[in-house]
């Protein structure tokens, strides 16, 4: 039973570190290598009107307020911080709002990155955060102030960028390792349980739950890399 409860801590603390890392989430050196290049980007001429209160414009200068906290957003985090939460159900205007941002795309205002995940929405990066539309006006979408401080805490990523995916690496595979270890020997627990003459329910009870929370962490562990 003391190594069940052990086991079954550690599965606890693998949860409650894998909502840390979703929550601390930083940008990939690839990322970082797109904000790197629209932070230091001249101005761009476009062939569309970026005009104050007309929709390119507020979507541009939403992207830009994500890109300034290092992320980049998806429709749905694009709608919701913009407009409302509510709207991000509405299919009709997510589709619309889909359309300007590829209209967007065409006119190299924004690029897509790929899906982190098959299920994931596509992301939006600028190319920039100045620009010359159409009607040769001169957009900035931050201050320099902002983009210098941006420029700053982009400054470290580079050289920590290797040394943390090493560190990384070796810590999903010695995660996945005492996982698939814990679901072996909690099964074993529950066979062993199930032979004896009377059984015993705590031990049943306990092992075959530590084996179901531990196959849930590790398809999440699996499915992230």
């Amino acid at each position: 039973m003391g190594l069940i409860q052990s086991l079954f801590i550690f599965c606890q603390l693998t949860l409650l570190n894998e909502r840390r890392e979703v929550s601390q989430a930083r940008p990939t050196y690839i990322e970082a290598e797109f904000l790197r290049k629209a932070l230091g980007a001249d101005y761009k001429s476009i062939n569309i009107r970026l005009r104050e209160g007309e929709y390119q414009y507020d979507l541009a200068k939403m992207i830009a307020s994500f890109h300034l906290e290092m992320r980049f957003p998806d429709v749905k985090d694009i709608i919701g911080k913009l407009y409302s939460e509510e709207k991000t159900s509405d299919v009709q205007f997510v589709r619309k709002i889909q359309t300007i941002l590829k209209k967007m795309e065409k006119s190299n205002i924004i690029t897509i990155l790929p899906k982190r995940r098959p299920w994931e929405l596509q992301r939006y990066a600028l190319l920039s955060l100045k620009f010359q539309d159409v009607d040769r006006n001169l957009v900035v979408l931050a201050s320099d102030q902002q983009m210098k401080q941006t420029q700053d805490l982009l400054y470290h990523l580079p050289a920590q960028q290797p040394e943390a995916g090493a560190i990384g690496i070796r810590s999903v595979m010695v995660r996945i390792f005492l996982l698939s270890f814990i679901i072996v020997a909690s099964y074993s627990a529950v066979l062993w349980s199930l032979m004896q003459p009377v059984v015993n329910a705590a031990v049943f009870v306990v092992a075959f739950s530590l084996a179901t929370v531990s196959s849930i962490i590790l398809g999440k562990v699996l499915s992230k890399r």
